[in-house]
């Protein structure tokens, strides 16, 4: 059987690539359609789908009455039409997190963009007006949801899908303990059923320690490998290195730092040369301060604010000096296969696409394997509830 999916908030098809690679006996999912505001994100989503993408602010798109613009507001009526024009079996959305991240303002409910979690219940009520409402729901969000105003925004968050007739599941997975992505990234992990029977067969967050992958050092290196584009030279890939010519409060000597005057200079010295050493290892240089090595041997979580400035993309040794992970590696690092069937825009309106916007891009994504791994167990769920069976061991990993 083939599940039609839709994508809120899809940003560059993290959650979309997993489902769209998810399968499970004779069951699949279809991609019908995806939601993004961020016009370089659409693009570089576009770029790599080929289903409808339909773009815009979902809360007028759901509501397009909010709009007071006439014309805005016959292109919403549109929109929306579209939204609601399928039935759909799988609502997916990794719905902005910034209200709850712990880096965030921590205001919940409170922040206008919290309240964005209100729509895909505008959107489960209005698909169920129309059709019927998803027999499935995959929600993705910062790990600190789960606390977040001691768990009362997570109370609400659970109580109105309850309200919508769903059984809700929820775990926290980190990327580098349930694939082979070696990235530190922990993030909670929302699914929902609207058959119970198929909600009791979903027995990943039951069994959690079942799904863990194995790394040592030797594998952690070769998914590092996987990855990384060692094949890359100051020559072709220049704007990456750092060097003494670009940055020199980074590779300062002993004698230099001693020169300076000790009431402006800082109190560790910093030299590049000297403290990134290792290969197969991430750095970073943290608030200019000093060099920290990642003591997990795997990236340190990729931020959106990567794509800000400043030296907040971690930095890698190679054969021919120190240079930061490029757009493409840290897109790798999501589990996107760059070079191997998807792409990253290189223009954008006639001008370059630039780096910034690649970088938090790939912040902002869902890890595409722990999305592939979730949505092939929602897969043996529904296969399970076909059978009433007593021994649910097949269903979990040996």
């Amino acid at each position: 059987m083939e599940f039609k999916v839709a994508s809120l908030f899809a940003g560059v098809g993290g959650i979309c690539l997993g489902f769209k690679n998810a399968t499970f006996a004779d069951n699949s999912y279809k991609m019908v359609w995806a939601n993004e505001i961020d016009e370089y994100a659409v693009e570089t989503y576009k770029t790599n789908f080929n289903h409808a993408m339909i773009d815009g602010d979902i809360e007028k798109i759901l509501q397009p009455d909010r709009e007071e613009d006439e014309e805005k507001r016959e292109v919403y009526y549109q929109k929306r039409e579209q939204l609601l024009h399928h039935k759909i079996d799988v609502l997916t959305a990794g719905f902005p997190c910034q209200a709850f991240s712990i880096a965030g303002y921590r205001k919940g409910f409170d922040d206008e963009r919290g309240n964005l979690f209100l729509s895909i219940i505008d959107l489960i009520q209005q698909l169920g007006q129309r059709h019927d409402k998803p027999k499935m729901l995959f929600l993705e969000n910062v790990k600190n949801l789960k606390s977040h105003d001691k768990g009362r925004t997570y109370r609400v968050i659970k109580e109105k899908l309850e309200e919508e007739g769903y059984t809700v599941k929820e775990a926290v997975l980190n990327t580098k303990e349930y694939t082979r992505l070696p990235q530190n990234r922990e993030r909670i992990y929302i699914i929902a059923f609207r058959d119970s029977k198929e909600a009791e067969n979903f027995l990943m967050f039951n069994h959690l320690e079942d799904y863990k992958v194995e790394r040592n050092d030797e594998k952690r290196i070769e998914d590092i490998k996987s990855v990384l584009d060692l094949h890359l030279s100051e020559s072709v890939a220049g704007k990456y290195y750092y060097t003494k010519e670009k940055y020199p409060d980074y590779f300062l000597t002993e004698t230099e730092y001693k020169n300076i005057d000790e009431e402006i200079r800082k109190e560790h010295r910093i030299n590049i040369d000297e403290e990134i050493t290792e290969e197969y290892e991430f750095y970073q240089v943290r608030r200019g301060m000093y060099v920290r090595k990642n003591m997990n041997g795997v990236c340190p979580t990729l931020t959106a604010n990567m794509g800000t400035g400043g030296h907040n993309v971690a930095l890698i040794k190679v054969k021919d000096g120190v240079r930061k992970l490029t757009p493409a590696e840290t897109f790798k690092l999501q589990g996107f296969p760059v070079g191997n069937g998807y792409k990253l825009p290189e223009t954008y309106k006639g001008r370059p696409f630039s780096d910034g916007r690649l970088y938090k891009q790939a912040g902002n994504a869902v890890s595409v394997d722990v999305a592939q791994l979730i949505a092939t167990e929602m897969l043996k769920a529904v296969e399970a509830a076909k059978q009433p069976q007593d021994d649910k061991s097949e269903l979990v990993p040996n």
